[in-house]
């Protein structure tokens, strides 16, 4: 497999931001090892992904990898311009001198001298190790009430991360010390997990708020009643105001996401839609057309023609 991250994960060189993040979802779905236990293959796949991704999806990190500055790990590449690019530089003594590597190799051994060197100082360097960057897809589920999922790292570990509740899409969770290691005495680096929040079938969040349409039948909407709701918690029976059209919306207190740094929780809205029979049946249809002849209204009346 090559090391090139925009082969890896099957994009050109321009690519936007959002093709990266596409190309990259589509072979976490399909390679994933959760999905595919044992799957060796799908397994190097879905790392090789996730390590092109990590270096691509920050533009600064993209940008060093295009100059060749690192290379597909991430790692620094070797100067081979840097005993150049040291003579060249303004205030120094030697600029201008013919560059014979003899001598280059003593203004560099000059020049690190007056920096305190490397080898004999190397033990006095101390510094906190990279941050590593990852994205952990969760359900909507989860993200409302919080949980504990498994993260598979490029290297084949696994991290667990604790998920708070009412986390939203795109918000960063810090893992102390799941990073690099630090250099000499310095402390590890962080892992920065990125939320993905996946879509559920009925409901919606609206910040605090959880959102859905609810159909109900004709007779529902004209003659009301209780009819049975989805919500977060389980289903509850909800009170149809007689003479209901689609659009009206219900709210009820309490039944959405709990907001953060408080016990209090958002709403549920019901947007109640009036949805018609599957098939008209001879009896409906006589009773509607009587019931025209005799109660003709104009739902549209004031609007422009």
């Amino acid at each position: 497999m090559s090391d090139d991250p925009y082969s890896v994960l099957g994009v050109a060189k321009d690519a936007s931001a959002a093709e990266i993040k596409k190309a990259y979802r589509r072979i976490a779905k399909d390679c994933h090892p959760d999905l595919k236990p044992g799957d060796t293959e799908a397994e190097t796949k879905f790392k090789a992904a996730a390590a092109a991704y990590d270096l691509l999806k920050d533009p600064e990190t993209r940008a060093r990898y295009d100059k060749g500055e690192i290379d597909a790990s991430g790692q620094e590449r070797k100067q081979q311009q840097y005993y150049r690019e040291y003579a060249e530089a303004a205030g120094n003594p030697y600029r201008g001198r013919a560059a014979d590597p003899d001598d280059m190799s003593d203004i560099f051994a000059e020049f690190m001298r007056g920096r305190g060197g490397f080898g004999q100082r190397r033990g006095d360097f101390h510094a906190p190790g990279h941050n590593r960057s990852y994205t952990l897809q969760i359900s909507f589920l989860d993200a409302v009430f919080g949980a504990s999922q498994k993260l598979t790292l490029p290297d084949g570990d696994r991290i667990e991360v604790k998920i708070p509740a009412g986390i939203t899409d795109g918000q960063t969770i810090r893992l102390r010390g799941k990073g690099d290691p630090g250099f000499g005495e310095g402390p590890p680096g962080d892992a920065l997990v990125t939320v993905s929040v996946a879509n559920h079938p009925v409901f919606e969040r609206l910040g605090d708020d959880i959102r859905i349409t609810l159909p109900i039948t004709i007779d529902e909407a004209i003659l009301g009643g209780k009819v049975r709701a989805p919500t977060i918690d389980g289903g509850v029976n909800v009170n149809i105001p007689a003479g209901t059209s689609s659009g009206k919306t219900l709210r009820l207190r309490g039944k959405g996401v709990k907001k953060r740094g408080s016990s209090e929780r958002g709403d549920q809205l019901i947007e109640l839609t009036v949805s018609m029979p599957d098939r008209i049946d001879d009896e409906l249809k006589q009773f509607m057309e009587t019931w025209r002849e005799n109660h003709r209204y104009d739902p549209r009346k004031g609007m422009p023609s």
